[in-house]
């Protein structure tokens, strides 16, 4: 029988960071796999380095030392222009600040990725309402930024990052400005995405509302992975 395929292979990453004359090791040799059809969370306390981590995983970061493969490719070995296009192309990212365009409406945020990558406007846009629809967002569509709440703009960049189909979706925390129900809604979707053939996602959290979806757990401290736990499914 065959083993996994893996969307995510990371051996003996470190990185520091230099805070005023003083070296911080946000990650300590740490290894950790990711399988395609998988949803994998980090968890742990705050500065425990799991920001870090998948910064350096979806490639807004470089490690000081160890390899970091996505689908088979090493990031730090391509030209910034060769990263930027398999980035575009293969990484959906939701940031803890969403980092929405304030002058652009939630379908024309949506539809950034599909314009990157060749898309004409019109049809990015209409591809954009639709999974807006599906995030619970469909009246919302118009809608300035500034005109949504907190959840709502969460769900508009949670949305941005599935919306051109990449391979890989990395959140950090993607719920915790969602109520109960609306959070188990945008998890259903996203655990749908994870399970085609060919994505993975990873998903910071400290939401223990939606631990059930995980598939493993890695638990992190003190910039080491101290241990996965497999949910048994």
């Amino acid at each position: 029988m065959a083993g996994p395929q893996w969307a995510v292979r990371c051996q003996d990453i470190v990185k520091t960071y230099d805070t005023g004359g003083q070296i911080v090791t946000a990650l300590n040799r740490i290894n950790l796999d990711i399988a395609l059809g998988e949803l994998m969370m980090l968890v742990g306390p705050s500065g425990c380095g799991k920001t870090t981590l998948i910064s350096v995983i979806a490639g807004i970061l470089d490690q000081d030392s160890g390899v970091c493969e996505l689908f088979g490719k090493n990031l730090q070995t391509m030209s910034s222009k060769h990263k930027l296009a398999f980035r575009a192309e293969n990484i959906g990212f939701v940031f803890q600040t969403y980092h929405l365009l304030p002058s652009l409406t939630a379908a024309e945020n949506v539809s950034l990725p599909l314009i990157i990558n060749g898309m004409k406007r019109k049809p990015a846009e209409r591809k954009a309402a639709d999974l807006l629809d599906r995030v619970g967002l469909g009246s919302r569509t118009t809608s300035l930024p500034g005109q949504l709440s907190g959840g709502q703009q969460q769900r508009v960049a949670i949305a941005r990052s599935m919306v051109h189909s990449p391979r890989l979706i990395v959140c950090d925390e993607p719920t915790s400005a969602l109520d109960h129900q609306t959070g188990h809604n945008v998890m259903n979707l996203l655990k749908e995405v994870a399970l085609h053939e060919g994505r993975a996602l990873v998903i910071v959290t400290h939401d223990a509302r939606i631990f059930e979806f995980a598939d493993r757990i890695a638990e992190m401290d003190d910039g080491h992975i101290v241990r996965v736990r497999d949910q048994g499914k």
